[in-house]
């Protein structure tokens, strides 16, 4: 027997990610790491790892694996339904598996983005210290697909199991606190813009940016055509390209860009961006 998960199916898109490679802006290397933070560190916790311990990101469910000998996984999120060799049991719990058990996730009732840790965390090999999958630059392992075999670690302690963990419940309208700046002085009152425009969730949005729709933010006067030299930054900036309608960037975004950022969204508001849908409301409130 060995510690390791087969991977049998991986639905739209499923991929390692730990808490990310911060700290290499400077070569130009997004931070990376799961976009909704919280569920993965609760859910190493479930499975007894420290909560950096890398684990399965997986879009809109249908992700299945295998498990080569005796572990504990836990699978955090939104509600979404977990069977063990077909039987539902538990999501937000720690489920013991052993060798030979199938795990299977459906498709979350709500929001995006589920986490499964198993315990001794997945230990693919590190890239700049990290194991997580950058979808932008390409560092890291490749996204997931059937028939890969993922090694796992030794556990390290009992699983802790939490009493009462809720599943999370993003909603389709969400109020989200922006810090302006630096450059919402390109825009003719940024904060009463922001403030009274709804914006939905573009289908293109990824890992890199949520894109956003709606009535395009209106220039400064002055401002109408002109071009900035790139210049850095960070994950949670509002960039807004030329046709007016916002980015927020995620975790994989680019280290420098072109045009103006007119605010920043506080890191602890962007798990709730990592789980709205497509057609998600969105306001932004300077």
């Amino acid at each position: 027997m060995s510690r390791a998960l087969t991977v049998l199916a991986t639905g739209p898109l499923a991929l390692i990610e730990d808490l990310g490679r911060p700290g290499h802006a400077h070569l130009g290397v997004p931070p990376s790491g799961a976009l909704d933070v919280p569920s993965l560190r609760l859910a190493n916790r479930l499975a007894g790892n420290p909560e950096g311990a890398a684990g399965i990101e997986c879009v809109l469910g249908g992700l299945a694996v295998r498990a080569g000998t005796s572990c504990t996984v836990a699978v955090t999120g939104p509600s979404v339904p977990v069977r063990v060799n077909g039987h539902l049991v538990d999501s937000h719990a720690p489920v013991h598996l052993r060798a030979d058990d199938v795990v299977e996730l459906g498709s979350p009732l709500v929001g995006i983005r589920n986490y499964l840790a198993v315990s001794g965390g997945i230990t693919v090999p590190p890239q700049l210290g990290s194991r997580s999958t950058d979808v932008l630059s390409g560092i890291g392992p490749a996204p997931l697909a059937a028939g890969d075999v993922l090694p796992v670690g030794d556990p390290v302690e009992p699983p802790t199991g939490e009493d009462a963990v809720p599943p999370l419940n993003p909603v389709d309208f969400l109020t989200v606190p922006v810090v302006l700046g630096p450059r919402d002085d390109w825009f003719t009152g940024a904060g009463a813009q922001l403030a009274a425009s709804v914006w939905s969730v573009s289908p293109e949005s990824n890992r890199v940016g949520l894109r956003l729709l709606g009535d395009p933010l209106r220039r400064a006067p002055g401002f109408d055509g002109r071009e900035l030299t790139s210049e850095g930054v960070v994950t949670g900036a509002i960039q807004v390209p030329a046709n007016g309608r916002p980015v927020v960037f995620l975790a994989d975004h680019p280290t420098t860009g072109g045009y103006p950022v007119v605010g920043v969204v506080p890191a602890r508001h962007l798990a709730v961006l990592a789980q709205a849908r497509p057609g998600t409301r969105i306001r932004l409130r300077g």
